[in-house]
C-alpha cells in the first residue's frame, strides 16, 4: 500500500472512482505477499501490482467489472509449477485477490481516513470480509487508546472478536486471514476476514558514522526501514554524509539507545568496532527486544569483544544473539557490497533462508503455510485461473 499511497490519496481527494485489488492469501512461489495492492480508476489507469505482471491483465478486467457495479469479488489464481506458464502465473504458487470498488464518495472518504493514518505512520488495521453475503464489509481498528473503531462487518459480536484479533496482529506487525463464526466464534469457519495491518515502518539503528554506515543507511531506506544513524563525533555525524537517513543523531551510542524506542522489529547495526563504544552499546542492545543485532569487525576483534562483554557480565545466551562478523559471506569488499551483505543477513534472519544459491536448492522458493483459504474446502466460486484444490 505504501508504494502507491500518494496515488490513492490523490484519487480520494479528487473524487475519482477506482477499484482496489488486494492480495489476501498466498501459497508457494507467489510473487507478492498479502497486502500488495493494485488500483484501477475509471479512466483505466493502473498503479501498483498484485503479482509482478503474471495476472495483472485479468485482475484489471475484474476491477473494471467491479467499477461497473458487479460488487466486491474474491478471485484466485494459481496452478502447479510445471503448468504455471500456460496460465500466466509463471512463478507457480497460488494467490487470492480481493477486488473492491470505491465509487461512492462515502467509500472514498472512509478509505481516505485510513490512508491519512498510514501517511502519518499511525498504527491502524483494516479488516474486510472475504466470503458470504457481506463480502467487502470493512472495519477500521486502532490500538487501544489511539482512536475508535469504525465500520462494521455485519454483527456486533463479530466486530468485537475481529477488533481484538486485529489489535493483536497490529502489535506484531502481521497481516493475514482469520476465520470466525457468524457471531464471532473463533473456532468456526463460516466467515473469512482479511486483516491488513499498517504499523509504522520498522527501525534500523546504525551506530558508527563511517562509509559502511552510509551505504547501510541507503540500503536500509530502500528496504523500507526508518533509519537512524548515531555517532558521538559531530564532525562525522552530519546530514550531508547521510542524506538518506531519516535522522542523524550526535550522541554516545549507548546513551542514545537507552533513551530511544526499540521493539521486536528493530534491527541494530553496530559498525563502530571500537571497544569504548561497542561494549556499553552492546550491553544496552542486548537488553532490548531487537530482532537483529549485527556487529562489524574481524574474527580477532570479535573474540576480543566477546571476552570484554563476558567480563562486563553478559551471559552466553546474550552473546549468542550477536551476528558477528556481520553479514553473509558474499565476498564483499566495498562499503556498498558490505551493505548488501548486511542486508542479506537481515533478510535471511527475518525469513529463515539458507543463504545458499537458489539454483543449488530444490523445493519451494517461498515456503510458507497458508493462513487459511477463502472458500471452505477450496477456492471461492469466483475463481479464475484454473486453481486446483490439491495445490493448496
Amino acid at each position: 500500500m505504501r508504494d502507491i499511497l500518494p496515488d490513492l490519496r490523490a484519487r480520494c481527494a479528487d473524487g475519482v472512482p477506482f477499484a482496489l485489488a488486494t492480495v489476501v492469501a498466498v501459497r508457494g512461489s507467489a510473487p507478492r505477499d498479502p497486502g500488495a495492492v493494485m488500483a484501477v480508476d475509471a479512466a483505466g489507469t493502473v498503479v501498483g501490482s498484485v503479482s509482478g505482471g503474471c495476472v495483472e491483465s485479468d485482475v484489471y478486467e475484474v476491477a473494471r467489472e467491479v467499477l461497473a457495479g458487479a460488487g466486491p469479488r474474491v478471485v484466485a489464481y494459481g496452478i502447479s509449477d510445471d503448468e504455471a506458464f500456460a496460465t500466466g502465473l509463471t512463478c507457480g504458487g497460488t494467490i487470492e485477490v480481493l477486488v473492491r470498488g470505491y465509487a461512492a464518495d462515502a467509500e472514498r472518504a472512509e478509505l481516505a481516513a485510513v490512508l491519512e493514518l498510514v501517511a502519518a505512520d499511525e498504527p491502524v488495521a483494516e479488516a474486510t470480509v472475504l466470503s458470504g453475503a457481506r463480502t467487502g464489509a470493512r472495519l477500521t481498528v486502532r490500538p487501544c487508546g489511539r482512536g475508535r473503531t469504525t465500520g462494521t462487518l455485519g454483527a456486533a459480536d463479530l466486530d468485537a472478536a475481529v477488533t481484538d484479533d486485529a489489535r493483536g496482529l497490529l502489535a506484531q506487525g502481521r497481516t493475514g486471514v482469520r476465520w470466525y463464526g457468524a457471531r464471532g466464534q473463533r473456532r468456526m469457519r463460516e466467515v473469512a476476514v482479511f486483516v491488513r495491518t499498517y504499523a509504522p515502518p520498522p527501525r534500523m539503528l546504525v551506530f558508527g558514522a563511517i562509509d559502511h554506515a552510509a551505504a547501510t543507511a541507503r540500503i536500509g531506506s530502500f528496504l523500507g526501514y526508518r533509519v537512524t544513524v548515531c555517532d558521538a563525533r559531530p564532525v562525522f555525524a552530519t546530514r550531508e554524509r547521510f542524506p538518506t537517513a531519516d535522522e542523524v543523531v550526535r550522541a554516545w551510542p549507548h546513551t542514545y539507545l537507552e533513551s530511544t524506542e526499540v521493539d521486536a522489529r528493530t534491527v541494530i547495526c553496530v559498525l563502530t568496532h571500537d571497544p569504548k563504544f561497542d561494549v556499553p552499546l552492546l550491553r544496552a542492545a542486548l537488553r532490548t527486544p531487537a530482532v537483529y543485532i549485527g556487529v562489524m569487525g574481524s574474527r580477532r576483534t570479535h573474540h576480543d569483544r566477546l571476552a570484554r562483554l563476558r567480563a562486563a557480565g553478559v551471559d552466553e545466551a546474550g552473546l549468542a544473539r550477536l551476528a558477528s562478523p556481520v553479514g553473509l559471506d558474499l565476498g564483499a569488499r566495498t562499503p556498498e557490497e558490505t551493505a548488501v551483505s548486511i542486508a542479506a543477513e537481515i533478510i535471511q534472519h527475518r525469513w529463515g533462508g539458507t543463504g545458499r544459491p537458489l539454483g543449488g536448492l530444490t523445493g519451494a522458493i517461498h515456503p510458507r503455510e497458508p493462513e487459511g483459504r477463502v472458500g471452505p474446502g477450496g477456492p471461492s466460486p469466483a475463481t479464475r485461473g484454473a486453481v486446483r484444490p490439491d495445490s493448496w
